[in-house]
């Protein structure tokens, strides 16, 4: 006599099914994917004449299909692009993963094969075996169909949902090629039966009963993925060389789904002074907290960087207060503000802000103080990546842009005037005592003499214009945008008797008269590109000789 099959346990359905749901959550599906599936895998097998027995294990594979992503990591999951080849491996795992799981539970009907092969093809092009049409078993292939079927028709991190007839047209292309023929046949030709009866299973009181206080144990799962999964993006988002302003913007726009705000903002501290100043925001009053630069101990990031730990819903109008701003001006009302440490070493912090009160809690501390961990580095990379960055389009000695700037630069406003059809003019300027100086009272008066030359024409000169050493010599060229002949003659003579009028001392009781020679070229008449406006302007430079 045929031993008996074991008696069914009538809480195995209500447990199975709120795993399901919870399987889905993780994976960033919709909570009612596996019930879903489930049912139209066990509509299909009835019509197809499968025993009831089978029905069960194939109920039971559907809503269990997925158990094995669980080795997945999060972002491959919710990877919004396509995957790279080590990805696809470990997604290609999940099946036999999910297969190892199942059969370690006491289950009366044979469930395991039909959750590894659900990935399976019909043309033997699937895996994780590359199984060949009737090989697979029948609930694998039914699966497999339902599955497909159910990702089109849903919104995923890689693809918007498709309508119905859209999902349909393309099972059927897909029919004799991934999926059995007849498995689609028969499901399509059930589709309009059965879409009553699939809305209700999507809203069973399994779910809702899971879902019991002021948010569901699922929403609880699912948004503890979307915090694995943004801290993964902004850590893949920090690993290009970018300026501070460029890391920044990419950080702010991978935080916003880990922790609301209506301004984010960055202060970094600098050591000379110990200030910490705003040097980059974005969103509601940016331009006001641009303006921030509070000394350690006050204000809000001052107070952060003597104690190293962040501040939950402190004021904003603190640091505006701090800053000698008015605090008025300003709608954010509740600030988040978190220290960056490298090592032990304090370079900033990282602040949000939001336009109501207390609008923060320990959760969101908690995410920004992760998001400062990864961040402190890669800013710290990134000031780094800036100075260099500068210093290789700067003259050491006295700070202004050098040779390698000037191109750059004229070579750009050269191209803006040609579009504008417009003036520029060029004055190159020669500081004819430096060899006398250098000479009678040493390189190091040399140096100074040239430092009170770059910091008169600095100051000289309209915030568009720019002024750079040409060489390491005595050499300084000015562009000046929109600017004609006249008027940069005018300019020239300024500078010559501003200049001579500087009281220099090249050694205590040796004053020294510094002149400045100079020749000007104007684009377009005297060149149109950047070596004939500066031999134009060489040729009219007679500098004293000596």
């Amino acid at each position: 006599m045929a031993k008996p099959a074991p008696a069914e346990p009538s809480w195995i359905w209500p447990l199975v099914e709120a795993l399901s749901a919870a399987i889905d959550a993780k994976d960033a599906t919709p909570a009612s994917h596996g019930r879903r599936i489930a049912f139209h895998a066990t509509e299909i097998a009835r019509a197809l004449g499968m025993p009831a027995e089978d029905r069960q294990a194939l109920r039971l594979a559907a809503l269990l299909h997925d158990i094995g992503k669980l080795a997945v990591p999060e972002h491959i999951l919710s990877k919004p692009g396509p995957l790279t080849p080590e990805e696809f491996q470990k997604i290609r795992a999940h099946p036999e993963v999910g297969a190892a799981i199942v059969a370690t539970a006491p289950c009366p009907w044979p469930v395991a094969p039909l959750v590894r092969c659900h990935h399976e093809r019909w043309d033997g092009k699937g895996y994780p075996a590359g199984l060949k049409g009737e090989d697979i078993p029948l609930g694998a292939r039914i699966l497999s169909v339902v599955d497909y079927f159910d990702a089109l028709m849903t919104e995923r991190p890689y693809h918007k949902a498709m309508s119905q007839d859209v999902a349909i047209s393309l099972l059927v292309q897909e029919a004799g090629k991934g999926l059995d023929p007849i498995v689609v046949a028969t499901f399509v030709e059930l589709l309009p039966s059965l879409g009553a009866t699939a809305a209700a299973e999507d809203h069973a009181p399994v779910l809702h009963a899971a879902a019991s206080g002021p948010r569901g144990v699922f929403e609880d799962i699912a948004q503890a993925h979307r915090e694995i999964h943004g801290l993964y993006e902004i850590a893949q988002a920090m690993n290009a060389s970018l300026g501070v302003a460029d890391t920044m913007a990419i950080i702010a726009v991978k935080l916003q789904s880990l922790v609301p705000f209506a301004c984010c903002a960055l202060f970094l501290y600098d050591e000379e002074d110990e200030v910490l100043r705003c040097r980059f925001a974005t969103g509601a009053d940016a331009r006001i907290v641009q303006q921030v630069a509070v000394r350690v101990g006050e204000g809000l990031s001052g107070w952060v960087a003597v104690n190293r730990r962040a501040l939950v819903n402190a004021r904003p109008s603190a640091d505006l207060e701090a800053s000698g701003l008015t605090a008025s001006t300003t709608s954010l009302q509740s600030a988040l503000v978190s220290p960056l440490v490298l090592g032990d070493r304090f370079i900033g912090a990282m602040a949000v802000y939001h336009q109501e009160e207390s609008a923060y809690n320990d959760d969101h501390r908690r995410l920004l103080d992760r998001v400062s961990e990864q961040a402190a580095a890669v800013i710290h990379h990134a000031i780094l990546y800036e100075q260099l960055k500068e210093d290789s389009l700067t003259d050491p000695e006295t700070g202004l842009p050098n040779a390698r700037f000037l191109f750059m630069h004229l070579s750009r406003e050269l191209a803006r005037a040609e579009r504008l059809k417009s003036e520029v003019s060029l004055i190159r300027l020669h500081l004819d005592d430096l060899k006398a100086i250098n000479d009678t009272f040493g390189w190091d008066a040399g140096n100074r003499a040239l430092v009170e030359v770059a910091k008169l024409l600095r100051a000289a000169i309209r915030p568009y214009d720019i002024c750079a050493r040409h060489d390491l010599g005595a050499w300084f060229i000015l562009v000046l945008s929109d600017c004609g002949a006249e008027e940069a003659a005018h300019r020239r003579l300024d500078l010559q008797e501003a200049l001579a009028a500087v009281p220099f001392e090249a050694r205590p009781g040796h004053p020294a008269r510094l002149w400045l020679s100079a020749g000007i070229a104007v684009f377009p008449h005297d060149g149109t590109t950047y070596e004939a406006l500066m031999l134009a302007a060489d040729r009219r430079t007679s500098p004293k000789v000596h």
